[in-house]
């Protein structure tokens, strides 16, 4: 009796060692960036992976690999189709990846409210940059004459944003798109390819292209978000100077993406358990001293939002009214421009 006693309570010592076994103990983790290396997408992944794994159980090394290639469509596919469901491979978009399904010309196959949301690291805002020596330096400049702007690929920002201004606040945006991502279009611009740029957030060009903010190289012609940044009180906001209902449907819509400004998801279908213990490390990879200091020295801003919400954010989007949909798909037709 003595004996058979004794093997529940081994049993009981033994389940829980078991199951404190550290779930990723051996496993990188692989952030994939939907963007090219040295972008703002690029160095806000980089600057994750070097202190997130210190939060996951077993603490694997946290690895970054670009993947440009139609806008960030391809990584998102990627993560969709490809990528393993173990929560070992994450991926990091700017906005017009997320939103291709619902307006984009073509379907590629991906819900973007279906992903498995980590979390974001900044509530962000969209520019419209030009450069400083060029003929513009305000918002009814565009209104003037035709700007150039360097474009990244079909579903893109840098894309959709300068076609949604055109209509609605009868800008004149010219875009030459193709460019590879961020650090092939901001030497268009130094170069003069490119007159500027619609559709780069405040935080990645902070991060990407410091000496331009210090050394005053750019005009900031337009903010598009939810509201102004503390740091552009200057630069006006699109919503406040878009007074069509129908309007400013289109626009919340097209700038959901920067309310989950540095997001981070895992492929569908990740086993819930998996994405917890990756939500757990990112939120306290967010409060961490070390990736706040270096934040600090970044100039990168932290305020994060957690991956629960940032689903529920996609999750309202993605039932946006159909009519408002389908306006925008039209507008951002293959005829649009």
């Amino acid at each position: 009796m003595r004996l058979i006693a004794f093997f529940p309570c081994l049993a009981a010592l033994v389940a829980p060692a078991a199951a404190q076994q550290p779930e990723f103990s051996g496993k990188p983790v692989n952030i994939y960036v939907a963007g090219t290396a040295g972008g703002g997408i690029d160095l806000y992944a980089r600057w994750l992976a070097r202190h997130m794994g210190r939060h996951i159980p077993g603490n694997p090394p946290v690895n970054v690999q670009v993947m440009p290639g139609a806008g960030g469509i391809r990584a998102a596919s990627f993560l969709n189709d490809t990528a393993p469901k173990d929560g070992t491979a994450l991926a990091t978009f700017s906005g017009g990846p997320l939103l291709e399904p619902l307006i984009g010309p073509r379907d590629h196959g991906y819900d973007a409210s279906k992903f498995a949301w980590v979390g974001a690291v900044s509530r962000d805002i969209s520019l419209c940059v030009s450069w400083k020596a060029g003929p513009f330096a305000t918002i009814d400049d565009a209104k003037k004459r035709e700007m150039v702007v360097a474009g990244t690929g079909a579903g893109s920002d840098t894309d959709t944003y300068p076609v949604l201004l055109n209509e609605a606040l009868g800008t004149k945006f010219r875009v030459i798109t193709g460019y590879l991502g961020s650090k092939e279009s901001f030497l268009a611009i130094e170069t003069g390819e490119a007159h500027g740029r619609c559709g780069i957030t405040w935080s990645a060009l902070k991060a990407a292209k410091p000496d331009w903010i210090r050394d005053g190289k750019l005009n900031y012609l337009l903010q598009l978000g939810a509201e102004k940044h503390p740091d552009l009180a200057e630069t006006p906001l699109a919503r406040e100077l878009i007074s069509k209902p129908d309007d400013r449907q289109m626009l919340e819509v097209l700038t959901a993406g920067t309310n989950i400004g540095r997001n981070f998801a895992a492929a569908p279908g990740t086993p819930p358990a998996r994405l917890e213990i990756l939500r757990r490390a990112f939120d306290a990879t967010m409060r961490d001293p070390a990736f706040v200091a270096e934040g600090a020295q970044m100039q990168a801003e932290i305020q994060p939002t957690k991956g629960d919400d940032v689903q529920k954010l996609l999750e309202r989007v993605y039932a946006t009214p159909r009519p408002v949909l389908e306006r925008v798909k039209k507008l951002l037709g293959p005829t649009a421009n």
